[in-house]
């Protein structure tokens, strides 16, 4: 007997007692048949301020045709974003941390409240990422998270450019070292359309977390958001989570302690952002799975960094892409050893299986072989001490600096902090910290880039370190040490 495909969505449609409701679903276009199918939550993160969400409804319409097309009908609705890139450095930024919980409650209730046979989640930045897995797993309903893709990098002066880019121009122009219209001219081509920031980021960090949890089609992150390819991994989306539904196959399945750590080696293995802990945490803990900051530290001492990407390497997200995409680090992993290969994907096929269909474009430099990696440990290290009796984070990848010490320059806030730098104020050779910025304090835990950047854009990136209580922006670079 075949698995009933309706078996939640049958108490919101089918029955003399719901006329009510087919009414109601009429009025907004449903037909007959449409309330025949199985109901499909479609969860978008689109915003129009600014560019990370800014496609989403174009990635939305082509994941409902997919729906369609393998036999469900789609019920798309949207949730909250917050741009981190707009609201770093303003009191807007203590939202940002908070909204992750939003994103993942606004949409379990939608679809509890609905009743939806399966659902899948469309995320375009930071906290969308977490969020909707969180979401996800939260709701063991059949489904998957589609990337909503990375920016194209600007061009400057003959370089790709990308945010970090105009971040620490603001500390150059504090510095005098650039002008105000060369400033100016950066800002205005940076980001060149919609997408995620272009660097490996908090957004492409989790991009690649998800691929590497399995929760995402391998291979549909590292498409670009503007590229037609990026529509055709929407709608192969579309199709996917219906295939999840007949399998049965939930999140919970996919995402296990093995998965976990999976995606724990993926971050150290491209020098991913530091949000990635919490994030993962976050994500662990709704499938009842204990993840602690030593997990994060025990994994990344024995991944190589194998990605040579930004905010501490030389190149974009969209040269992951041409260079072979997430396949290929999987690829390596699996041939380290360092991956548990027989963790399982939402394609019902297990991670060693999809890393064997990488693809290498010849000569490229992006993903460097295990003969030759950046580093043989990975890009993030947990420390204890008498500053951090519970431990705190630290990036280490793409810079050589690993001691430290200097005259300590304690600020209250970030703002205080930042005004230093950009006056002149913080000298080579100091320790800046940074106090009363962690998720109570704050509240919220803000991102420090605003800070980071003004002290790499000064000059003092290779002389000056930071410690705080908050966190870090994925394209944050240099000897900082969050977390606390």
């Amino acid at each position: 007997m075949a698995r009933d495909l309706r078996q939640r969505s049958r108490a919101i449609t089918e029955g003399p007692s719901r006329a009510p409701a087919r009414a109601m679903l009429k009025a907004a276009g449903f037909s007959d048949e449409d309330l025949s199918r199985p109901l499909i939550g479609v969860a978008n993160t689109w915003i129009e301020i600014g560019p990370c969400n800014l496609h989403l409804r174009r990635l939305a319409a082509k994941v409902k045709e997919g729906i369609r097309a393998a036999g469900g009908t789609p019920m798309e609705f949207n949730t909250v974003s917050i741009s981190d890139g707009i609201t770093m450095g303003a009191e807007g930024m203590k939202t940002s941390l908070v909204s992750r919980e939003v994103i993942a409650d606004s949409i379990e209730l939608v679809a509890r409240g609905n009743m939806f046979d399966a659902l899948i989640a469309i995320s375009g930045c930071d906290k969308t990422i977490p969020g909707t897995i969180m979401a996800l797993a939260r709701l063991d309903l059949p489904g998957l998270m589609l990337y909503g893709g990375s920016i194209e990098p600007g061009r400057y002066e003959g370089r790709d450019v990308t945010i970090q880019d105009v971040f620490e121009a603001v500390g150059a122009h504090a510095a005098g070292t650039i002008s105000d219209a060369e400033l100016k001219a950066l800002e205005d081509v940076a980001c060149p359309g919609a997408g995620a920031c272009g660097g490996q980021f908090t957004a492409n960090t989790m991009a690649t977390v998800s691929e590497f949890l399995g929760i995402s089609i391998m291979g549909s992150g590292s498409v670009p958001a503007t590229r037609e390819e990026k529509d055709q991994a929407a709608f192969a989306a579309g199709e996917m989570v219906m295939d999840l539904l007949e399998r049965d196959l939930r999140p919970r399945q996919i995402i296990t302690r093995d998965a976990l750590e999976n995606a724990i080696a993926s971050v150290a293995a491209t020098g991913g952002s530091t949000n990635a802990v919490l994030h993962l945490i976050a994500i662990a803990n709704e499938v009842e799975v204990e993840l602690e900051m030593e997990d994060f530290d025990r994994i990344s001492s024995k991944t190589p960094l194998l990605a040579d990407l930004k905010p501490s390497g030389r190149y974009v997200a969209t040269d992951v892409y041409e260079a072979g995409g997430w396949q290929l680090v999987a690829n390596r992993l699996v041939e380290a050893g360092i991956l548990h290969s027989d963790a399982i994907t939402v394609t019902g096929r297990t991670i060693g299986e999809e890393a064997r269909e990488a693809t290498e474009t010849a000569g490229q430099e992006v993903i460097r072989p295990l003969s030759d990696p950046i580093s043989p440990t990975g890009g993030l290290v947990v420390l204890r001490g008498n500053l951090a009796p519970e431990g705190c984070i630290v990036k280490i990848a793409g810079h050589n600096m690993t001691y430290h010490r200097g005259p300590a320059r304690v600020f209250d806030s970030e703002e205080s902090a930042f005004e230093a730098v950009q006056s002149g104020d913080i000298k080579v050779g100091d320790v800046v910290v940074i106090r009363y910025e962690g998720p109570v304090g704050g509240p919220g835990m803000r991102e420090m880039l605003g800070v980071t950047a003004a002290i790499v854009g000064a000059g003092l990136g290779d002389s000056v370190s930071l410690l705080t209580d908050g966190r870090f922006s994925g394209a944050t670079h240099g000897l900082m040490a969050g977390h606390v």
